[in-house]
């Protein structure tokens, strides 16, 4: 089915999501193959909503999908308060000459071109994520990023932005140069969280495929 479970026992599952593949069903039939409907084949008695957080259709990577109720309400009230560690590798276009930072930048929706998301100073949710320079790649620079907030598409509009890195993730068609389809280089690296049933602290790790 295309998707490498890393992990299963009886609460939770963690696979590594491939680029192209929806997170959660879209509206439609043809937006219906997604993680959770792979997932749901091969745990059929898992929850009817088993999501707790998502990854961008062009982002691949580590997520994780709750098999019964008490894991779904634990594992989402432990992404809503921070305290799960995601981090994230991309290939950035350009040379980033600084070797580690934090951006701070309030951002939102664009209603008229949604799911574009605007800088805005006044009325955006403000938005902070770690960064660090990891070595010069043949299409620009690989970086690290930890994203301490969770706002949609945030590592992207950091990565483009004047006022974040100032370099589109390579193949952002949304943000940066790249074509509709094209593969996105960001990619989910690690995740690491307390395990809903006992508390004990489980993380994860996938290699970039680029």
């Amino acid at each position: 089915m295309d998707l490498e479970i890393i992990h299963r026992d009886d609460s939770i599952v963690v696979v590594n999501k491939p680029a192209g593949l929806l997170a959660v069903p879209g509206r439609g039939p043809d937006k219906q193959d997604c993680v959770v409907a792979r997932v749901r084949t091969l745990f059929p008695a898992m929850i009817r909503q088993p999501a707790v957080h998502r990854l961008d259709m062009q982002t691949s990577g580590l997520m994780v999908l709750a098999l019964d109720e008490h894991a779904r309400t634990t594992l989402g009230r432990h992404f809503q308060t921070r305290q799960v560690v995601k981090l994230y590798e991309a290939v950035v276009s350009g040379r980033i000459a600084g070797k580690s930072g934090i951006i701070r930048l309030p951002f939102r929706l664009d209603p008229d071109h949604r799911p574009y998301q605007i800088y805005d100073p006044i009325n955006g949710r403000e938005s902070v994520t770690l960064w660090k320079r990891i070595s010069d790649h043949a299409l620009g620079t690989r970086i690290e990023f930890i994203p301490l907030t969770g706002r949609t598409h945030q590592l992207r509009v950091h990565s483009a932005h004047p006022l974040g890195l100032g370099a589109p993730i390579v193949g952002d068609a949304l943000y940066g140069s790249g074509r509709d389809g094209e593969r996105m280089l960001l990619h989910a690296a690690s995740l690491s969280f307390n395990h809903p049933r006992d508390g004990r602290i489980i993380e994860f790790h996938c290699r970039p495929p680029f």
